[in-house]
């Protein structure tokens, strides 16, 4: 038995040499939970009615973003296969349509600003909470240039392998946030009580830091001689189009999937302001142990992207399934965690939250976290087989699963729920199954192995063939 561990653990795409590159990622995506977490926290403890509009407001501004944002990332796997064909003059290039990409998606973002009143209006929450929503919605679009400029630029490193830089650039937004995030929703160091507006704005000066500094970075002597990060700035319609083709699908499928949560925390809130609250402390805490999973699936993608850039899907699959039973594992202590100590995870919103307020939520989220701890177990498939499955440039599937499963199992039936009054654990059930069947069709897709010889760089140039040398012959005169 150990001998089996120590050879999964050691050797090429073993468990050691993904966590290698999966690490930093970890912490990176852990960095950005915390962020997200903190906001929720203080928002909580300056006004429940807030932290109510904050996730809803919050995630609907993500959802217009997310399609954006898994098409810009998909450079990641661009990045990887030209590092493993050994062609990194292509990198540079691949990258800057993704910025370009980024900026005009980001300006796009501006047109949502005048429909926020009548869109959340139609999601029928309280009014107390629905203004805070609208302001918070408004604000969070002015930011969407630089979030999706970091999201394509950080590709530059991960697809490379080199995610330490990723975690450096993103722990240092995260503390700016933090910090301001309680300066100016409280009103301290000298900033004015904005509440919710103040979590917005720290989120977008937060972003703009980091954008800077990756396009710094990026830009640096050394990267522009080896990966043409400068002299690749200009417009490659071939490579643009060739992004599009598998990234688009990548934006679908990641939008569905924010899209159909964003609908059923936005149902579930028809329920009441209290189910509402409930559900969202208990997906806050869902995303302590879910994002640092995303760092785990970003790593296969590149890992995976590299062996097939080298023509190798048995080191793909070897570094598929390291992956899998070390986020597996993890997952399992994250579900018993949640069933046998829930309150150590909700106590974040116990401190300086309304006494009443809280215990009127308490027992719900706890129940609700059962919910989680069984599904969370499945997310490992979704995080795991999806990824090897983009890094492959297998997009049109992993789209078309959540295009059928998203309203076919969460978002009609939980909205008979809603309507007919089935309750809130009904509601929560179909989205259980959702996250499950997700899991299921990937892991199936996976194994079928048609991913092995999908490729999403275009054929290296044929070399120059070699001149035959000519002969001399020496003349003596």
């Amino acid at each position: 038995m150990l001998e089996r561990i120590a050879k999964r653990w050691q050797g090429r795409g073993g468990s050691a040499e993904v966590l290698r590159i999966a690490f930093p990622l970890i912490l990176s995506t852990s960095a950005h939970t915390i962020q997200m977490f903190t906001d929720r926290m203080f928002l909580y403890w300056y006004s429940s009615d807030q932290m109510s509009a904050a996730m809803p407001a919050g995630i609907t501004c993500f959802t217009f973003i997310s399609f954006f944002m898994g098409t810009v990332t998909y450079v990641n796997a661009f990045v990887a296969q030209y590092l493993g064909a050994g062609r990194p003059r292509r990198i540079g290039p691949a990258v800057w349509q993704g910025i370009y990409f980024s900026i005009f998606a980001g300006l796009l973002l501006f047109l949502l600003i005048p429909t926020a009143q009548r869109l959340f209006d139609a999601f029928g929450h309280d009014p107390a909470v629905r203004q805070h929503e609208v302001t918070y919605f408004r604000i969070l679009c002015l930011g969407g240039i630089p979030v999706l400029l970091s999201s394509t630029v950080s590709c530059f490193y991960s697809g490379r392998g080199k995610t330490w830089p990723v975690f450096y650039v993103n722990v240092l937004g995260t503390a700016i946030n933090i910090v301001l995030d309680y300066a100016m929703i409280f009103g301290k160091l000298g900033f004015p009580e904005w509440g919710i507006a103040g979590a917005a704005w720290a989120t977008n000066i937060a972003g703009i830091s980091t954008a800077l500094l990756y396009l710094g970075l990026f830009l640096r002597k050394g990267n522009r001689r080896e990966y043409q990060t400068l002299g690749g700035a200009k417009t490659d319609w071939d490579l643009f189009k060739r992004l599009m083709r598998f990234g688009l699908p990548t934006g679908v499928q990641f939008t569905l999937d924010v899209l159909a949560f964003t609908l059923f925390i936005a149902l579930v809130g028809r329920l009441d302001t209290l189910s509402l609250t409930a559900s969202t402390m208990t997906f806050q805490i869902n995303m302590l142990s879910f994002m640092p999973m995303i760092g785990f699936g970003i790593a296969v993608e590149t890992l995976v992207g590299q062996s097939l850039g080298r023509n190798d899907a048995a080191l793909a699959c070897r570094y598929t399934w390291s992956a899998f039973y070390m986020t597996f594992s993890y997952m399992i202590l994250i579900a018993l965690g949640y069933w046998l100590i829930p309150d150590l995870f909700l106590y974040p919103f116990k401190i300086k939250s309304n006494p009443a307020e809280f215990a009127a939520a308490h027992p719900i989220a706890v129940k609700l976290l059962c919910f989680v701890a069984f599904y969370c177990l499945f997310d490992t498939g979704n995080i795991i087989f999806a990824a090897t499955l983009k890094g492959a440039g297998d997009t049109r599937f992993v789209m078309m699963v959540p295009v059928v499963l998203s309203w076919t199992v969460l978002v009609i039936p939980v909205y008979l729920a809603v309507r007919y009054g089935w309750g809130l654990y009904v509601a929560w059930s179909f989205a259980t199954a959702y996250v499950c069947l997700l899991s299921v069709a990937f892991f199936v897709r996976f194994l079928k192995g048609k991913w092995k010889s999908m490729r999403v760089i275009e054929a290296a140039p044929p070399p120059l063939p070699q001149v035959p040398e000519v002969p001399t012959v020496e003349v003596e005169i």
